[in-house]
């Protein structure tokens, strides 16, 4: 990048504080941003698929499942029963709601874990996410109470950057100013939307900010990028829904980003493609679970800067936050919820937050430009290193379970027996055991897809607090991304959250089970 783009790059960012230091109004009558046009009210519609997310918004949830079914047999494929589900709940929630942008979430991972299932059985994760879909939906009042309508969007004036327009309008706190903003970004294509956006994103790392958007562009690899302006607008409104918000550590990118893009010179670079060994990724864990935040996006910055190929860096920030799951001391009684009790490690706990917001960050930075390619890494090592110390604990000093006295007690060596007996302690909610158990079969170098099979089971039946499809996919996605020496790492963390979650069945399942005609296991 030329020393003409570098200045470009800072100036973009100073005219992004300024506009959001100074109001969206006082900053349209400076110059800094462009008149807007008024937003439109209409209703929201989507085409062909207009009948299908109706449904999806209508249909009494008691009754949905045998909708959904006889959908499925008549030819509807499980892909068109996500999309319409993704549109219903974009219209209805808009990124607004907790339950709802928790299940939107889901319905990429459901599809996913779908492909690996039986055919006979390969319905079961979707429909377990589309009843909660619908019952969500259901409990807003159906499509009487939907949130997001048609918007017109603005004229930028000629050099104006998409980016920084958008970042200001989201900084201004004014939704009306950023969803026009938006929908004249996301005219030119998704990927342009996407990392236009991805400035607005990276002001916060609070998790739900960070793996919103990177489900809705995983998701629109499925259902498509025409898709695109529907299905991201919810973080540009989740955005400015968080603005100001004041948790401790989660504002500091706005300042440290900046900084460290200078120090480095990050604006003049290009991603490296130096290739490190196992040694130097597990060192930068370390680093990692023992710094500052802020020195932990130091430490990456450096190491992109000094040409470290970014999928290491990226490994490394994935393993970090695997660490918080394999160390969690589980729910303390003041952290004891519904479905979440003492003890327990999944739904939103420390552990499965950082994994599903380090994935997101890893994934992030590979579609993305060069400049959130940079960022995206940069903040997530900020970020799992923020949610070690966060929410309190001592991750740092905690071992990483399980310990040699737990893998003691495991005595076989046979896979089939070692899975029966895994089966037998997830059923009793036996976390540690489980673990061992896992952990010797990995290191027995028996196949994983027989593990994987056995999680997925527990995935699609169990609640899991809203987290149980991400947090699979989560697991499966940075095994198969992972070096050899680290797979294993994943699936052990995927087994303990899964003995954690077990004995909550999903709403709507067994009866999913039953119109399918289908066994119980």
């Amino acid at each position: 990048m030329s020393q003409h783009s570098r200045r470009q790059f800072l100036a973009d960012v100073g005219r992004g504080v300024l506009a959001s230091s100074v109001g969206y109004g006082l900053a349209l009558d400076m110059g800094l941003t462009p008149a807007l046009a008024a937003a439109d009210t209409e209703r929201h519609k989507f085409g062909n698929s207009e009948s299908l997310v109706g449904l999806m918004q209508d249909t009494p949830a008691a009754k949905l499942q045998a909708v959904l079914v006889e959908k499925i047999k008549s030819g509807t494929s499980l892909l068109e029963l996500v999309k319409a589900g993704a549109l219903a709940n974009a219209r209805t929630f808009g990124g607004e709601d907790y339950v709802g942008f928790h299940t939107m979430m889901a319905l990429a991972p459901a599809y996913y874990m779908s492909k690996e299932m039986p055919a006979e059985r390969a319905a079961l994760p979707v429909l377990k996410v589309l009843y909660r879909n619908t019952d969500r939906i259901q409990e807003f009042g159906g499509s009487s109470s939907e949130v997001l309508h048609q918007v017109a969007g603005s004229t930028l004036p000629e050099g104006q950057q998409p980016a920084e327009f958008l970042h200001a309008a989201v900084r201004s706190k004014d939704a009306q100013a950023a969803e026009q903003a938006f929908a004249t970004v996301a005219k030119t294509s998704a990927i342009d939307a996407f990392n236009s956006l991805l400035h607005a994103v990276h002001d916060q790392t609070e998790v739900h900010r960070v793996v919103l958007p990177y489900r809705a562009w995983d998701l629109l690899g499925l259902i498509g990028q025409e898709n695109a302006h529907t299905l991201l607008r919810q973080s540009v409104r989740y955005c400015v829904k968080a603005e100001g918000r004041s948790t401790a550590g989660i504002n500091d990118p706005r300042t440290l980003l900046p900084k460290l893009f200078d120090q480095f010179k990050l604006a003049d670079k290009q991603p490296g493609s130096r290739q490190v060994d196992n040694a130097w990724v597990e060192q930068f864990t370390q680093t990692l679970l023992s710094a500052t935040a802020a020195q932990s996006a130091e430490a990456a910055a450096a190491a992109l800067a000094e040409g470290i190929a970014p999928d290491a860096v990226g490994e490394a920030l994935v393993l970090a936050a695997n660490q918080l799951v394999l160390r969690d001391v589980g729910r303390t009684a003041r952290e004891e919820w519904d479905h979440k009790p003492l003890g327990s490690v999944h739904g939103d706990s420390i552990g499965v937050h950082a994994c599903d917001s380090a994935n997101a960050w890893r994934n992030m930075a590979r579609v993305s430009n060069t400049r959130n390619q940079f960022a995206c890494l940069i903040l997530g090592a900020f970020q799992v290193a923020l949610d070690r110390v966060q929410r309190g604990g001592d991750f740092t000093n905690w071992k990483p379970l399980p310990w040699q006295q737990h893998s003691d007690r495991v005595r076989s060596t046979d896979a089939a027996q070692l899975l029966q007996e895994a089966e037998v302690a997830i059923r009793d909610n036996l976390q540690v055991r489980t673990m061992a158990i896992i952990q010797k079969y990995g290191e027995q170098g028996h196949a994983e897809r027989p593990v994987f099979d056995l999680m997925l089971k527990y995935a699609t039946s169990e609640d899991g607090a809203l987290h149980a499809e991400k947090f699979y996919r989560t697991c499966s996605e940075e095994f198969a991304a992972s070096r050899p020496a680290f797979k294993w790492r994943y699936i052990v963390g995927l087994a303990r959250v899964t003995a954690s979650e077990f004995g909550r069945p999903a709403a709507g399942q067994a009866e999913a089970v039953e119109l399918l005609g289908l066994a119980k296991k």
